[in-house]
C-alpha cells in the first residue's frame, strides 16, 4: 500500500502540487513578493506611512533636492537681462521697487545702481533656453529641465526663508518636507532612512551661513521621520557602529531584549514615541551594513568619476554627494536632500560666483544624465534652487571689476527634471530688471504642493493634529502648477 502511495505522489497534477506547496513554497513566494512584514505583521508597520494608498496615481517615487544655501544670483545664471547691462549704473526706477521692502543692508544706500552681468548668455538645446557660460555642463541637459523662473518667497532673511521653504512656515519648530513625506508614504527600503541628508561646504563664501540641524527635523512629527545626516569621513553616521569589544551578535541580542522591554512600555503608557524608538534602533541596527557599503564608492567606474568630475573622488564635496544621492536613489531612499553652502554673494560676484557655479556645474548636470541613463530619471524628481534669489541692482559700491547682490525674494529660478516633469520648458516670466514677476508667479507652497502632488500626494489632506489644530507642510495656501506637469 505504501508504494502505491508513493507511486501517486509522484505523479500528482498541477493542481495538487499547488495545492500541497500552498503553504510551503507557495508562501514563501508570496512573501517575497508582498513583503515579509506585510503577510507576518500583527500590526502596522511602522515603516510604512499613515497613508493606505496614494490619493492621486505618483509619477515620482523619491526626490533628490539639490538646495543652493545662500540664493544664488538667477540674472547672473539663468534669468537673462540684457536690459542690465543697457543701464548699467543707473539707478532702478522708482515705479519698479515700487516701495517694497528691502534688507538692512542696502535700504539705506543712497542709490541703487543696476548691475549688468558680467556673464554672457547662450541658447542651448532644442528648448533654446538661455543660461550663462557659467553653467557648460548645465547647458547640454537643458532639454531636459523645467525652469521656473518666476519663483517667490515671503521671507527676506535667510534663516527664515530657508526654513520656510524646507517646512512651509518662517518659524522655526515646523516638520520638514522630507519628514512629512517619510510620515505619508514610509519608506521603499528597511535598511536605510527614508530621508537622507548630505551637507558640502562652497568656494564661493565657504564660511558663510551656517546650517542648523532643524531644518531636516521632524518637528512634531514622530522621531522616526527626522533626515538623518550622513557625513565625509570615518563615521558617516554618528554612533552608529558598535563600542569597541561590543560583537554584533552581542548587540543584536541587547537589542531584542531592549526591545521587549520598549514593549511593555509601549502597552502601559501607549506613547507613540517608543513605536518609534523601537523602529531607530532597529533601523541603526541594519544601518550597520547599508550605510558603508552605500558610502563606499570603490565599485563606481572611472567613467562615473570622469562624468561627475574630479571632485567625486574627495568625500564631502558637492559632486561626491551628488554620487551618493544617485546610489541612494538606486536603493530606494524616498527623499534625499544635499545642501550646498556658500551662494551669499553680497559682494564680489566676479570673484566668487564662478568657483560656485563650478562646485554645482558638473556634477548637477551629471546627476540627470547619469539618472537618465539608468533608467531612473522618469520616475525620480530633481529639484535645484535656494531660498530666493538676489537684486538687480548692485548691493555697496559698483565698479567696472566688480558688484554684489543683495537678497531679493520677488522672484528667483529654481529647475526640476523628471519624476512627471516636463522637459525642455520655461514657465514664468520677470521683468526686464529681473526685479517682479510679469507672468505665472509660484510661490514657495505651490512648489511644496506640486512635489507632494508628483508623489501621489493631496497636500491639503496630509495633515497631521498637533496642539488642537491641523496641520500640513502647505498650510493653508498652495496650488498645484499643472502646466510644468508631463
Amino acid at each position: 500500500m505504501s508504494q502505491e502511495i508513493d507511486k501517486l505522489n509522484c505523479h500528482m497534477n498541477r493542481r495538487h502540487f499547488l495545492s500541497k506547496t500552498s503553504l510551503g513554497i507557495g508562501a514563501a513566494a508570496l512573501a517575497s513578493l508582498l513583503g515579509p512584514k506585510t503577510l507576518f505583521s500583527s500590526g502596522k508597520d511602522p515603516l510604512k506611512g499613515v497613508l493606505d494608498a496614494p490619493h492621486v496615481v505618483p509619477k515620482a517615487k523619491r526626490i533628490i533636492y539639490l538646495f543652493q544655501s545662500g540664493g544664488p544670483s538667477q540674472m547672473d545664471m539663468f534669468d537673462y537681462k540684457p536690459k542690465l547691462r543697457d543701464m548699467n549704473g543707473e539707478d532702478l526706477p522708482p515705479s519698479v521697487r515700487d516701495g517694497q521692502r528691502l534688507t538692512g543692508m542696502t535700504a539705506n544706500q543712497d542709490g541703487f545702481p543696476l548691475a549688468g552681468s558680467h556673464y554672457n548668455f547662450k541658447r542651448h538645446g532644442e528648448s533654446g533656453v538661455w543660461v550663462s557660460e557659467l553653467l557648460p555642463y548645465t547647458s547640454e541637459v537643458v532639454d531636459d529641465l523645467c525652469f521656473i523662473k518666476s519663483v517667490y518667497t515671503d521671507a527676506i532673511n535667510h534663516d527664515p526663508a530657508i526654513t520656510f521653504i524646507q517646512t512651509g512656515s518662517q518659524q522655526s519648530g515646523r516638520p520638514s518636507m522630507g519628514s512629512w513625506i517619510s510620515y505619508g508614504l514610509g519608506s521603499d527600503n528597511e535598511n536605510l532612512p527614508t530621508f537622507s541628508v548630505l551637507i558640502s561646504r562652497g568656494s564661493g563664501r565657504p564660511f558663510d551661513q551656517p546650517l542648523y540641524s532643524r531644518l531636516w527635523g521632524n518637528g512634531f512629527l514622530p522621531a522616526l521621520h527626522q533626515g538623518v545626516q550622513f557625513r565625509s569621513g570615518k563615521d558617516p553616521v554618528l554612533n552608529l557602529n558598535n563600542p569597541s569589544g561590543v560583537k554584533k551578535m552581542s548587540r543584536r541580542s541587547m537589542l531584542g531584549y531592549l526591545k521587549d522591554l520598549n514593549t511593555l512600555h509601549l502597552d502601559k503608557f501607549g506613547d507613540p514615541e517608543i513605536t518609534s524608538r523601537i523602529s531607530q534602533y532597529e533601523m541603526a541596527y541594519r544601518m550597520q551594513t547599508s550605510v558603508p557599503e552605500t558610502m563606499d564608492l570603490s565599485d563606481e567606474p572611472d567613467w562615473v568619476f570622469d562624468m561627475y568630475g574630479e571632485d567625486a573622488r574627495e568625500p564631502g564635496t558637492y559632486a561626491a554627494n551628488c554620487l551618493l544621492a544617485r546610489r541612494l536613489a538606486e536603493r530606494d531612499v524616498k527623499f534625499i536632500q544635499l545642501y550646498h553652502m556658500g551662494w551669499d554673494q553680497h559682494n564680489g560676484i566676479p570673484d566668487q560666483l564662478p568657483l560656485q557655479c563650478k562646485d554645482i556645474d558638473q556634477a548637477s548636470a551629471a546627476l540627470v544624465k547619469d539618472l537618465k541613463q539608468r533608467g531612473l530619471l522618469d520616475d525620480t524628481l530633481v529639484i535645484w534652487g535656494g531660498e530666493f534669489g538676489r537684486t538687480a541692482y548692485c548691493q555697496g559700491q559698483l565698479t567696472s571689476e566688480t558688484y554684489g547682490r543683495d537678497h531679493h525674494p520677488r522672484c528667483f529660478t529654481m529647475w526640476m527634471a523628471g519624476g512627471g516633469i516636463k522637459g525642455g520648458m520655461t514657465y514664468g516670466k520677470t521683468d526686464e530688471f529681473g526685479y517682479n514677476v510679469l507672468e505665472n508667479p509660484v510661490h514657495v507652497h505651490d512648489i511644496q504642493a506640486t512635489i507632494l502632488h508628483l508623489l501621489g500626494v493631496n497636500h491639503e489632506k496630509l495633515t497631521y493634529k498637533h496642539q488642537g489644530r491641523r496641520f500640513r507642510l502647505t498650510d493653508v495656501h498652495g496650488e498645484i502648477i499643472h502646466d510644468i506637469l508631463a
